[in-house]
């Protein structure tokens, strides 16, 4: 019997498949001078603060019975946040990619983010109605955050995917200084 590993060259099992980096040169210029990016990098902290005040709201009423209002009104103000950001990710991903939504770069991501718009709009649906009172409303609120905390996470993961993308291709683009190798 003849082994056959011998006739074959050996793969390299530690070099990682390459991916399409997130952006293209022109992608990041696009990027890089909206002002889309500026909002989205502006509305993304102010967003999370305003999950985690909320957030602090709905575990004190669940808790304790006390402080739905409160916690309700966090809940709405936390929707409207998301809303606000989500139109304006759009705009973002319309300049950038050319389409508004499901770009290739972050099609997932925006998968997701249907989900998180999906069950926010839920929660100010049965708000309005009154289809849900109480710890129901909240117990969706907490839903609607565990989502949007996993695709907080998505869009945290791309931000260091195109920032080791960034730091990737000055790596590959770095030229020697002027004047090296040449005699004098």
């Amino acid at each position: 019997m003849v082994d056959s590993s011998f006739s074959k060259p050996q793969e390299n099992r530690s070099a990682r498949p390459t991916r399409r980096p997130l952006y293209t040169p022109e992608e990041r210029v696009r990027r890089d001078k909206s002002i889309w990016t500026f909002v989205q990098g502006l509305l993304a902290p102010i967003q999370f603060f305003i999950f985690l005040g909320s957030l602090g709201f709905v575990l004190r009423f669940l808790l304790t019975g006390q402080g739905l209002d409160i916690a309700n009104s966090s809940v709405v103000v936390k929707t409207l946040a998301l809303y606000a950001i989500m139109l304006t990710g759009c705009i973002w991903e319309k300049v950038v990619f050319g389409r508004y939504l499901f770009a290739p770069a972050f099609y997932w991501e925006d998968v997701f983010s249907m989900l998180v718009l999906a069950l926010h709009t839920c929660y100010l649906w049965a708000t309005y109605t009154g289809a849900l009172v109480g710890a129901e409303l909240m117990y969706l609120a907490l839903a609607a955050y565990t989502t949007y905390v996993v695709n907080a996470g998505q869009f945290l993961l791309k931000l260091r995917a195109a920032r080791l993308d960034h730091e990737a291709s000055l790596r590959t683009n770095h030229t020697a200084p002027t004047g090296a190798g040449v005699l004098a």
